[in-house]
């Protein structure tokens, strides 16, 4: 899958979430969007902590079939929904970052 490829699922999956979650207003949906990413990096943390047996045992039964890379792609997926819902040209602002890691001297 392209970068673009995946922006165009986004779109798409954005309106779907409009639909289905209608809202008072955009500020309420940008909230939402938000906290939905914080919880989504939660599992990821979970599931990070499981894999490595770092967790309460209750935990562990909970977490411990949860697949790292489901995780991960379910952050990056509510991330990029937000930064749809924001209008904020992701791709632009991902080279910005990569040309500042670029720059870096470790």
């Amino acid at each position: 899958m392209t970068l673009d490829q995946l922006l165009k699922f986004i779109k798409k999956e954005d309106q779907r979430l409009i639909k289905r979650f209608p809202l008072k207003d955009e500020q309420q949906r940008k909230y939402l969007i938000a906290l939905k990413v914080m919880e989504e990096a939660g599992e990821l943390a979970e599931a990070v902590l499981s894999s490595d047996g770092i967790q309460r045992k209750e935990k562990l039964l909970l977490y411990k079939h949860k697949d790292l890379g489901d995780e991960l792609a379910d952050v990056l997926i509510t991330t990029l929904i937000l930064a749809e819902n924001q209008k904020i040209n992701i791709k632009k602002y991902l080279q910005i970052a990569i040309d500042k890691r670029l720059k870096r001297r470790y």
